[in-house]
């Protein structure tokens, strides 16, 4: 079974759907932003059995439970930043290879997670994964160089496949409240780094140290892994094979432009994460208070994610409010960094707002340019893959830009370049059309 599938204003194999019947279609498909990366599976996996109403509350829990740990990490070792250049003698440089590590392994590592599922599932996989996780989180409590960057390198790596596995499993498990779980997703998401961002800089006080603060968000990993366990281990270990693959990807120009168009998006909310805290602090605000001002930022971003999606997918085409977001985040960023410290509420929230709507678009052109689940997936990976590789360099070059010129003022036209070159994106990846791809499936090959 082969299908050419072209871009929805070409020709193929397939036949064209009445507008009408094309744009509801659309607006079906754009509503389910979870991407499952086992969809190639064959036989495809079913639900993760539970047992009665009780077994589903707790499945439910656990995979929010597990998104909110997906993030800390990130935005953690960014309120104590300056503490841990300070105490370890760590120059810009090699704080901007801490704060790149992490995010360099969601791209890298990304690719990994289909071939884990295919060979354990995907709930079992995610206990190794979890695990992985906690270690990493945990060895930053050594407060030595090497811990971190190794802590660095090992969370980054179980964060890029829990991202990949845990949304198709949210989809699969939940299918009737798909609604429901994909905002309850997306918030445990913000609120894990936003938490993370608050709370670091009031947990180094509690502890007196801040190894032991960056350490204790190993403890919410290890908590849900707990809980997954048992659940996991309710099915067999999967021994799948390939059942569908997707051709011509990779040579398609509207797969770079999605793809470009989420890395350099991520590239922004990287520097967020990364940078913005000790932006803050540079300028004049206190641990805490530069820490609460990230976190306002990430909730700002939790309520865009939510809402942007459906004014995207109502739009004639996406260039224009992918242009629009751009600017927003970016607006927001400058705001932060040289506009008065006493406006810097108002611009964290306009930078969250257009820094959620960015990703939440992002996640929306992969299912709208894509035809079916199965290319979506692959254009999923691709623009995670590649997007996040790309998005590294942004924190990265945060970093060297302070330890060349001994502020932050000149990342300003960092964060300018990267606003120009994904609006550029985004007005290639909005245009009202599909990847160009050849679908083979198990029949074809037999």
């Amino acid at each position: 079974m082969t299908h050419l599938i072209k871009s929805r204003h070409g020709t193929g194999n397939r036949s064209v759907a009445h507008p009408d019947t094309a744009h509801k279609a659309v607006l079906d498909l754009a509503d389910e932003q979870l991407i499952d990366a086992e969809i190639d599976a064959f036989p495809t996996p079913g639900p993760t059995p539970v047992h009665g109403r009780r077994g589903q509350i707790i499945l439910g829990a656990s995979l929010v439970l597990i998104a909110f740990n997906l993030r800390p990490v990130f935005s953690s070792l960014s309120a104590v930043l300056p503490e841990v250049m300070r105490d370890d003698g760590i120059t810009p440089a090699g704080a901007s290879l801490m704060t790149t590590l992490p995010v360099l392994c969601l791209g890298l590592f990304a690719p990994l997670a289909p071939r884990l599922a295919l060979r354990f599932g995907a709930e079992r996989s995610i206990i190794g994964l979890l695990a992985l996780l906690a270690l990493g989180t945990a060895l930053r409590g050594l407060a030595t160089v090497p811990a971190l960057l190794l802590g660095s390198i090992l969370a980054g790596a179980g964060i890029a496949a829990v991202n990949v596995l845990l949304p198709g499993l949210v989809k699969r498990d939940f299918q009737p409240q798909a609604a429901l779980m994909t905002g309850m997703y997306t918030m445990a998401l913000c609120a894990g780094a936003a938490s993370a961002a608050g709370f670091t800089v009031p947990l180094q006080r509690l502890f007196g140290s801040w190894s032991l603060a960056l350490a204790a968000w190993a403890l919410p990993v290890l908590a849900v892994l707990l809980l997954w366990i048992p659940q996991a281990l309710v099915r067999p270990a999967a021994g799948r094979s390939v059942g569908f693959i997707v051709r011509g990807l990779w040579r398609d120009p509207l797969a770079w432009q999605v793809t470009l168009f989420m890395g350099l998006q991520s590239a922004l909310a990287y520097c967020v994460f990364g940078w913005l805290a000790p932006i803050l602090r540079e300028r004049g605000l206190s641990g805490v208070n530069a820490g609460l001002v990230v976190s306002v930022s990430v909730l700002a971003q939790m309520a865009a994610c939510l809402t942007a999606p459906s004014l995207a997918v109502r739009c004639k085409d996406q260039r224009g409010i992918n242009v629009i977001v751009v600017g927003m985040a970016v607006l927001g960023l400058l705001g932060c960094l040289f506009a008065p410290l006493s406006s810097v509420w108002l611009w964290a929230v306009l930078q969250g707002a257009g820094q959620g709507s960015l990703i939440a678009v992002a996640m929306t052109l992969i299912v709208l340019r894509s035809p079916d689940a199965h290319v979506a997936a692959h254009l999923s990976s691709m623009a995670q893959t590649v997007g996040y590789v790309l998005a590294a360099g942004g924190p990265l070059m945060v970093g060297l830009i302070h330890g060349w010129t001994g502020g932050f003022n000149a990342t300003g036209a960092l964060f300018v370049l990267i606003g120009l070159g994904a609006a550029a994106a985004g007005l290639g990846a909005g245009r009202v059309r599909h990847v160009r791809v050849r679908l083979e499936g198990p029949l074809q090959r037999r």
